[in-house]
């Protein structure tokens, strides 16, 4: 199982990107508060969402009560403050907790810190500051699918026969 975790979320289409991988993939999204934007029914339905109800979805009043409730078992902190690349990082132990921070700031000091031998990076040239959130997730998301081999996704696609 892969847990996708973002503390903070403030641009509701990177989240909106980020849920559908999570409902291709059969990943968890575990959002952390506060929001940058609104998820109740009423929201997801005006924004046609129409994945939303394949989506494996909790929401958390901050930091502590993630810590809490979820533990750190197996966690990994997507940064481009990191020292090592995610493809030095083991994705194969069961499950696999993906925490990304907010697009503007990204993840706190203090828990990059405090984890600071599970950070991770995706590799990037020159002066562009990071790569888009969701494509970050998504990187990620299918580098611990294909260390896992890709469990329970379809195997094969139905080409047209036209």
């Amino acid at each position: 199982m892969i847990d996708i975790i973002l503390h903070e979320p403030e641009i509701p289409m990177n989240t909106g990107n980020i849920a559908r991988t999570c409902a291709c993939t059969g990943a968890r999204l575990h959002l952390i508060c506060p929001l940058g934007f609104d998820i109740s029914d009423k929201a997801v339905k005006r924004a046609g969402l129409d994945y939303w109800q394949y989506l494996d979805l909790t929401v958390y009043d901050s930091l502590e009560d993630f810590f809490a409730r979820m533990g750190d078992e197996n966690l990994w902190l997507a940064t481009t403050k990191a020292p090592r690349s995610y493809a030095e990082a083991d994705f194969r132990t069961d499950p696999v907790r993906l925490m990304f921070g907010k697009e503007t700031a990204g993840l706190p000091e203090w828990l990059r810190e405090r984890y600071r031998d599970r950070c991770i990076r995706i590799p990037m040239a020159g002066p562009v500051r990071s790569l888009n959130l969701a494509n970050s997730v998504a990187i990620l998301t299918y580098e611990a699918l294909r260390q896992q081999g890709f469990p329970n996704l379809k195997e094969t696609g139905t080409m047209y026969k036209g």
